[in-house]
């Protein structure tokens, strides 16, 4: 079955173009387009200076973050023997002890020993829990497709959406699915589906340059255009978490007949203890940077934040810390919920976003001395 979506400002002026939606229940339904540790603190003044009494309070602190969440018990072994390594040289930017909120969920251990590295005391509380969709027929149904060469252009845009697919393919179709897509024009969104597709042997046709939005994914096949135009080309598109409804609109837009095929949704994480504690945290005033690594997760933060009744206090909170932002998606949706970004990563990745925010906290630890200074003279 297909379905029509309308857009345009008047019943004169409406365009009619088709999108195909690959849903649960193998039927396609109405797109509906809609508007621890020890922490090695570098002085400004002289490099691997060694730790500070601020950085010894630092790792205290640190034991109460990592005693209340699963898992911390092991990133604070490995940093632990990281710190103790004879010869290690901390690096020149530095939290220097600052309370640092990361809401990432699959990498946390990685993000909290990123900051750490950076003398912070990570507060950690995941934020998202992908849950794969209740039933697999449509994504049987999208293989089957594949494996028939119906589509002209297929879009991974995730790596754990590609390898959910593969695990749920391989059982019914085993390799043929994979050598269709290895004679099918694939593009991948960004390093982690390509990685995840070439794990398979299945070498993509195009990549999209950083930072990986669907805006560069937009633009890569605009610049391809002249070699495949995309009208009345078939494409499907692999969604993960949300919807991105302004890049299918483009697409159909431009003559493509595009089906969207959902692999997981986010949801909250099984475990609100964290978020819950820093909601209350950021109400306080106890948290001084927040790194976001993903839109939802701001979504999540605030969605909580409404359940306590807090969300004026964690807005209040949120105005008064550093907010630093992986890219231009998560920046957007900060901007949008009324939030400044005080830093968007050069790169979309968690080590040049941790770098970034120390050196503005070190910026920040500078102004605070000047105004000590002032008090005290």
């Amino acid at each position: 079955m297909e379905s029509t979506a309308r857009f345009g400002n008047g019943r004169g002026s409406s365009v009619q173009r088709r999108v195909r939606r690959n849903v649960p229940h193998a039927h396609r339904r109405r797109h509906r387009l809609r508007g621890a540790a020890g922490v090695a603190v570098r002085s400004a003044r002289a490099r691997g200076r060694l730790m500070t009494d601020r950085a010894i309070q630092a790792r205290d602190r640190l034991a109460e973050t990592v005693e209340s969440n699963a898992g911390e018990d092991r990133v604070r072994a490995i940093w632990e023997e990281r710190s103790a390594r004879e010869g290690r040289v901390a690096p020149s930017a530095s939290f220097g002890g600052r309370r640092v909120l990361t809401l990432e969920s699959r990498r946390s251990p990685e993000l909290a020993l990123l900051v750490m590295n950076y003398g912070g005391v990570p507060v950690v509380a995941p934020s998202v829990r992908e849950v794969p969709l209740e039933s697999n027929d449509h994504v049987l149904a999208f293989a089957e497709d594949v494996i028939q060469q119906c589509f002209g252009i297929v879009i991974f845009m995730t790596g754990v959406g590609v390898r959910i697919m593969l695990k749920l393919v391989e059982p019914v179709h085993g390799r043929a699915f994979v050598d269709a897509l290895s004679r099918t024009r694939v593009v991948a969104r960004g390093p982690k589906p390509v990685s995840a597709l070439r794990e398979v042997g299945v070498t993509p046709w195009t990549t999209v340059p950083s930072p990986n939005t669907w805006r560069e994914l937009l633009a890569t096949l605009d610049g391809r255009s002249s070699e495949v135009p995309l009208a009345g080309l078939r494409v499907a598109v692999q969604e993960y978490g949300l919807t991105h409804e302004e890049f299918l609109r483009e697409l159909v837009a431009r003559g493509a007949d595009v089906m969207s095929v959902p692999i997981y949704r986010w949801a909250m994480p099984q475990d609100e203890a964290p978020l819950r504690r820093a909601v209350a945290a950021l109400a306080r005033n106890q948290i001084d940077v927040v790194l976001l690594t993903a839109s939802v997760q701001l979504v999540h933060l605030m969605g909580i934040a409404s359940q306590m009744n807090m969300e004026m206090e964690v807005r209040r909170g949120l105005a008064r810390t550093v907010i630093a932002s992986i890219g231009p998606m998560t920046s957007e949706e900060l901007r949008e919920q009324g939030f400044r970004v005080d830093i968007e990563a050069s790169q979309p990745k968690m080590g040049f976003l941790v770098k970034e925010a120390a050196e503005r906290g070190e910026a920040l630890g500078q102004i605070e001395q000047a105004i000590q200074s002032v008090e005290q003279g």
